[in-house]
């Protein structure tokens, strides 16, 4: 399991407000792509329009989808071109991996978000960088990585909180200009040989079931096989047996039971906010109590194997239906995702696969309002961003079925 909950007291890391760094940095981060991620080369789509709207004085939220941990480092070369250093929000452990990474972070423009709770001091920073104005702002809104290149998550809604805020502080001010969203998806094409790269890592998870090397199966099922075991532990770890039926069938029942448990014990109401949301819902009731020092050790050691579950029925839930299927070819970057989230989830570590090509595609700019239309149910903001996105990961995805 990842290291994405921290047992001490949350503080606030601010960004270095710096020009001097990012320019610097901007050498760095092609290497470190490539070392840590395997990301060999970016291409840019649609810079041009990023540019029409910082030569128009705008404020700009870049809102993209967020499929890799490389993904905040891919900007780096859209940046580059349209002359900007954006500021991002990240995930509060990010900082707290290393004090190289901290360092690192915090000069390329990054703050600290808190995924436990409400972090008010975060969204302060968001939107008074908006309101200035003189950098732009990444946000994904996702909140979390979903591990799959053409599949959209339920987007959160503070993305628009954050830009409709800032409008209205610009309005207050007199800005010449407003708040812009533009969209940006992101979409890595897998240019290498894919069984060489993903065949020895299906067999060091075969050996980890002490199975002998299943060589006599296709790759994919060999992969739906591995789906099925980890599963089955799963629900042997939750609900005490491994149960039968259709894959997705159970896994949506393991998450419906699982969820629902947790929420019953801290309180809690399924506000069918998608299971991300449901998620942090539990984790900011648990972890107020993990680090209290007055909590028994006992209980605390419940604390973990609960934000464990909630580790584990999240990253399930980010496994798209059909993604990779026996019956019809499959996208080369399924089977190689697929392959990742598998030896992620068994063994807490995904090793690069080279060489990954990324595309960064920019939207159209969406103008955000002051203020927000009445009676509209869904917000105007998040469902042009979510339309946006969605139209060009499909491109992107047809894109890649035909290579």
């Amino acid at each position: 399991m990842q290291t994405i909950v921290l047992e001490e007291p949350y503080e606030f890391v601010p960004p270095v407000y710096s020009w001097f760094w990012p320019r610097v940095l901007q050498f760095v981060v092609p290497g470190h792509l490539r070392r840590t991620f395997g990301v060999t080369s970016i291409e840019t789509r649609g810079v041009e329009r990023l540019r029409a709207v910082l030569d128009a004085g705008e404020s700009v939220l870049l809102a993209p989808n967020h499929s890799r941990l490389s993904d905040p480092m891919t900007f780096n070369a859209l940046a580059r071109q349209a002359g900007c250093f954006p500021h991002a929000m990240a995930s509060w452990h990010l900082f707290k991996e290393s004090r190289l990474n901290c360092f690192l972070l915090r000069r390329v423009g990054a703050f600290s978000v808190y995924r436990e709770g409400l972090d008010r001091r975060s969204i302060d920073t968001a939107v008074d960088i908006l309101t200035l104005g003189k950098r732009p702002l990444i946000v994904f809104a996702e909140g979390a990585i979903s591990r799959h290149n053409d599949e959209l998550m339920p987007l959160m809604d503070g993305l628009a909180f954050i830009a409709r805020t800032a409008a209205r502080r610009r309005e207050k001010q007199g800005a010449a200009a407003g708040v812009s969203v533009l969209p940006v998806a992101i979409r890595y094409f897998f240019r290498g040989d894919l069984a060489a790269s993903v065949l020895p890592v299906v067999e060091e998870i075969e050996a980890h079931f002490s199975w002998h090397p299943q060589r006599d199966k296709g790759l994919v099922e060999r992969l739906r096989q591995i789906g099925q075991a980890l599963l089955s532990l799963k629900e042997i770890e939750y609900v005490g047996y491994a149960r039968h039926g259709d894959f997705y069938e159970r896994v949506d029942q393991l998450l419906r039971d699982v969820l629902a448990q947790l929420e019953a014990q801290w309180g809690l109401k399924d506000r069918n906010e998608g299971i991300v949301a449901r998620v942090k819902a539990i984790r900011s009731a648990i972890v107020p109590q993990l680090i209290d020092g007055a909590t028994p050790p006992a209980r605390k050691e419940d604390f973990r194997k609960q934000l464990a579950a909630c580790y584990y029925l999240q990253q399930m839930s980010h496994y798209p239906r059909d993604y990779v299927r026996l019956s019809k070819p499959n996208i080369v970057e399924h089977v190689l995702e697929t392959v990742e989230r598998f030896e992620e989830d068994f063994t807490d570590r995904a090793r690069p696969h080279p060489p990954l090509h990324a595309v960064l595609q920019v939207g159209e700019p969406v103008r955000v309002e002051s203020r927000r239309e009445r009676g509209v149910d869904e917000d105007p903001v998040m469902a042009a961003v979510r339309g946006q996105l969605s139209a060009m990961l499909r491109k992107l995805s047809e894109e890649a079925a035909r290579i």
